[in-house]
């Protein structure tokens, strides 16, 4: 089988990859590949607390791979710790990561572009499925996400902190992709059939940050501190 990460933001494409890979038993996973900020010991976009995505790899059985950025990272600064890192696997025997990425073309090739430098490949198993289908084979596998993040600029404050189900899914605007995939929402997996275990979470506060980006708060139980919020220079507005 084939040696691969994972690129895990510990939301729903991520986890409908996973279990595309897992069914087609082409694949050994040697790590989820997760990008950090941290200042708030968070993953990045997505706002959830490490201890959740912990949890979350612990249910999944796989090891968790943490790629660690400052805040307002470069794109300089970003490649340079995401190769560090995918040179050691590649040196490993990793031969492709996979990305749970549906249709943005210049998203892909910046991908592509920046492991080839490096001798991997990338693995789209989602490419070019309908995004109406994807979000409806999320319910019908047995999946559940909470949405974490939301723009603004696309979705209003309602659709922060709930869980992906069929009244979500038809109370989204025309103009916003069913999975989200230009940004418009991010989630993340708590329960479903590639997971062991479901990741108990409480819902915590509700900002708004940037003054365009609505963020829920999952709280894992038992609570822990909450570096985010006592960040330096960082307010919830």
């Amino acid at each position: 089988m084939e040696k691969v990460l994972v690129s895990w933001s510990g939301g729903k494409d991520s986890a409908l990859a996973l279990s595309e890979i897992l069914e087609s038993r082409q694949y050994q996973v040697a790590a989820l590949l997760t990008t950090v900020t941290e200042d708030y010991d968070r993953i990045s976009m997505h706002g959830v607390r490490r201890t959740m995505l912990e949890r979350q790899a612990r249910s999944l059985g796989f090891p968790l791979e943490e790629v660690w950025i400052p805040k307002e990272a470069s794109n300089q600064e970003y490649e340079a710790n995401m190769a560090r890192v995918l040179g050691r696997y590649a040196q490993e025997g990793v031969s492709s990561v996979v990305f749970g990425d549906i249709f943005l073309e210049d998203l892909r090739e910046y991908r592509e572009k920046n492991l080839a430098q490096l001798g991997i490949k990338g693995v789209f198993p989602l490419w070019k499925r309908d995004t109406r289908e994807l979000a409806r084979s999320l319910l019908f596998l047995g999946f559940k996400a909470v949405t974490t993040c939301v723009d603004s600029q696309a979705l209003d404050r309602r659709f922060v902190g709930r869980v992906i189900d069929e009244r979500f899914l038809s109370e989204l605007p025309e103009t916003v992709d069913p999975c989200g995939e230009n940004g418009e929402y991010h989630s993340f997996v708590f329960e479903g059939p590639i997971l062991r275990e479901k990741v108990s979470y409480a819902m915590g506060e509700i900002v708004l940050r940037e003054n365009r980006f609505w963020y829920c708060d999952l709280i894992p139980e038992p609570a822990e501190p909450d570096r985010w919020a006592s960040a330096a220079g960082d307010r919830a507005q």
